[in-house]
């Protein structure tokens, strides 16, 4: 279904929701909602503002569903937590070298 309405998107030119939506692999349907769930708050405002063609897309698919967005928490790694411990504690001075 997500695939479909990914082709959706790119028939009606709708570029950037297009591509935005080829790579959402976390997505969940019930009986009234599509949502999907991202991480990236960029992502989830361009879907946001998308949400009136996907829910086009949908009901092209014979589905009355709507539309949703859920941001996930970002997990932070016990390293990142390190350093903004660090980063509190000395500020400026601080230099992280080859973190990935």
């Amino acid at each position: 279904m997500w695939g479909k309405i990914v082709l959706f998107l790119k028939e009606h030119h709708q570029v950037a929701l297009h591509v935005a939506c080829g790579d959402i692999t976390n997505v969940e349907l019930d009986d009234r909602n599509l949502t999907v769930k991202v991480e990236d708050g960029m992502l989830a405002n361009l879907l946001a503002d998308g949400k009136r063609e996907i829910e086009n897309a949908l009901r092209w698919q014979g589905l009355d569903l709507s539309f949703k967005v859920e941001i996930l928490a970002k997990e932070i790694s016990p390293q990142e937590q390190d350093i903004a411990k660090l980063q509190k504690l000395v500020g400026d001075y601080l230099i992280v070298k080859g973190v990935n």
